[in-house]
């Protein structure tokens, strides 16, 4: 393969990479690509985490489930961050790649904060990792919780294990919150927080927890799984990049891609899975919590549509939704600008499950 073929292939797979699916030389399948990720999304910010983490006090580790899957674990106790926060939106890079530009400063605390008043579990989205969810972390630490954060099974440190769109993950949330609150690790009220993929996640493990969980907030999750797909992989193979070398590399892809029968891609990956994904029902899931749930989508979304924010309202009427206009799937979950205060103060509310009280609601509203 010639150097520019292969700068080609390379850019493919990163014009894929955002939406969670990858193009390799060695594995053409796109079912393959729904079994598990093919590498880590192009919007992940490694260096700006990395440099973060290292002044931060945080403890680590993992968890075995009973699948035998080692889930990586990273803790941060509460504390007076002051934390400095700006998103500046999504940013195109001299290579034409997407980024998201934010702005993320902090003071560690110089001495031991408060006992915890609860604790917020984190699980973020596909091809992402827990790290990915460190604004979250620290604006939750910030409001006195105890925050952690979990790379979920085929992500980040944490071990390989059939995908389960949500099911299994959940089961490896149940291992790992049991086993961290032994350890003393999990205190006080207990609070699920998930962004897209992490939010089907957070309320499949909030209904197996049953009254362990307190609330959950879920951000831009699918209704069912199979659906999403369906919806997700056209609006990402129409999608046009800005530079010339990553349109030819997204014509590959498209090349590959773009007549698959997604019927057929389904049934193989269910094979694959042991899984029937056009019956993963989340919305059934959220319903059936005890937890006071809140769910919260962009009405821009194009790669979870907001049919399914919607479609999850109506399946759980006791659920608070909230549909924000201007904000899609990728802009939603960096607004910690907007909702990280008033999250906070809605994990606070003790058996009150009312709504969210946040100035962007008057704007959603009057949309």
């Amino acid at each position: 393969m010639s150097p520019r073929s292969l700068r080609l292939l390379l850019l493919a797979c990163a014009c894929l990479g955002l939406a969670g699916f990858a193009y390799s030389a060695t594995s053409t399948s796109l079912s393959e690509r729904l079994v598990a990720p093919g590498g880590v999304s192009s919007l992940m910010d490694d260096p700006n985490v990395t440099a973060a983490l290292a002044t931060l006090p945080n403890r680590s580790g993992r968890v075995t489930t009973r699948d035998g899957v080692a889930i990586f674990w990273r803790a941060i106790d509460p504390g007076d961050y002051r934390m400095r926060y700006a998103y500046r939106g999504l940013k195109t890079g001299r290579d034409g790649g997407t980024r998201l530009d934010y702005a993320l400063d902090f003071d560690p605390p110089r001495r031991p904060g408060a006992a915890p008043r609860g604790t917020v579990v984190l699980l973020h989205g596909w091809m992402m990792n827990g790290d990915s969810l460190l604004p979250w972390s620290l604006a939750f630490a910030q409001a006195g919780y105890r925050t952690i954060n979990l790379d979920l099974r085929n992500h980040g440190r944490s071990g390989a294990g059939p995908a389960g769109y949500g099911t299994r993950e959940a089961q490896d949330v149940v291992d790992a919150v049991r086993a961290l609150r032994a350890r003393g690790e999990v205190r006080g009220p207990l609070s699920l927080f998930g962004v897209s993929y992490g939010a089907a996640t957070a309320l499949f493990a909030a209904r197996d927890l049953g009254p362990e969980v307190d609330r959950v907030v879920a951000m831009e999750s699918f209704d069912n799984a199979g659906g999403a797909i369906r919806d997700m992989v056209p609006h990402m193979l129409a999608n046009v990049p800005a530079d010339w070398e990553r349109r030819a590399a997204m014509r590959l892809v498209r090349w590959r891609y773009a007549n698959e029968d997604m019927d057929a891609v389904i049934a193989d990956a269910d094979r694959r899975l042991a899984l029937d994904l056009d019956r993963i029902d989340v919305g059934a899931a959220a319903r059936a919590t005890s937890a006071c749930v809140l769910l919260i989508h962009g009405r821009d979304d194009r790669h979870i549509p907001v049919a399914h924010g919607r479609a999850l309202a109506a399946a759980a009427p006791r659920a608070h939704y909230l549909e924000v206009p201007g904000e899609n799937h990728l802009s939603l979950p960096m607004r910690i600008d907007e909702f990280g205060a008033p999250i906070a103060d809605w994990l606070s509310q003790g058996t009150r499950c009312g709504p969210l009280r946040v100035a962007v609601l008057a704007r959603a509203l009057s949309s």
